[in-house]
């Protein structure tokens, strides 16, 4: 009986102990790893009005949890004249500058190790297609314009002078160009020109080609 009851006594203590060590888990969480989403964000144009907004997900253990840490997280790229950025939010410099950044979120373990930093990187790439010294640059991509109806239709660089019967359809230009198109004619309809004010089309060149068509 004795035995017993110091079996019981001891068994309390157990789970006292347990009990009590439960909510010290809480307090030694620990951050173990970053994610950046996205891994990589090209910037198709130097322009300062462009913008990615890079994400860090924390994953933390005692207890689990996976947490969006952005605003927590310490930022930083490598080369600060090709891009900026406020807590994640990526913009290229406007300037020119071309090429891959490193971009850098890292924060501390957490308590239990606040003298470990955790880190995680990701890429940006600034490339102006029209910039020959930018990764993409230099590249040529076709313009064709097609025309249906009594008109015609010239570019400007001249290159194109095309009407349904015949002329330069088709010219080659430098990726990232952009390509002013007349229709002269009666009242035209374009097609698949995302930028066009009446009888004119504004055309920036992508990598691949295009092509477009106005109906008079």
């Amino acid at each position: 009986m004795k035995r017993s009851y110091i079996g019981l006594v001891l068994g309390a203590l157990v789970a006292v102990v347990a009990a009590l060590s439960l909510p010290s888990c809480g307090h030694d969480q620990k951050l173990v790893s970053i994610q950046i989403q996205p891994q990589t964000f090209t910037f198709l144009t130097p322009s300062t009005s462009a913008q990615e907004q890079f994400t860090a997900i924390g994953t933390f253990i005692h207890p689990p949890a996976t947490i969006d840490i952005t605003k927590q997280a310490t930022w930083t790229v490598d080369f600060a004249n090709v891009v900026t950025m406020n807590q994640g939010l990526v913009s290229p410099y406007g300037q020119g500058g071309c090429g891959g950044v490193d971009i850098m979120a890292t924060a501390p373990e957490g308590t239990g190790g606040a003298g470990n930093i955790v880190v995680a990187t990701a890429t940006a790439i600034v490339d102006d297609p029209s910039n020959p010294l930018c990764p993409g640059g230099g590249k040529l991509a076709t313009l064709a314009v097609g025309v249906v109806g009594p008109g015609n239709v010239t570019s400007l660089p001249a290159a194109i002078s095309c009407s349904a019967t015949g002329g330069t359809c088709v010219s080659t230009y430098s990726v990232g160009a952009s390509v002013l198109l007349t229709a002269n004619g009666p009242t035209v309809t374009w097609a698949n020109c995302p930028g066009f004010t009446g009888n004119t089309c504004v055309v920036t060149i992508p990598v691949g080609g295009t092509a477009v068509s106005a109906t008079f």
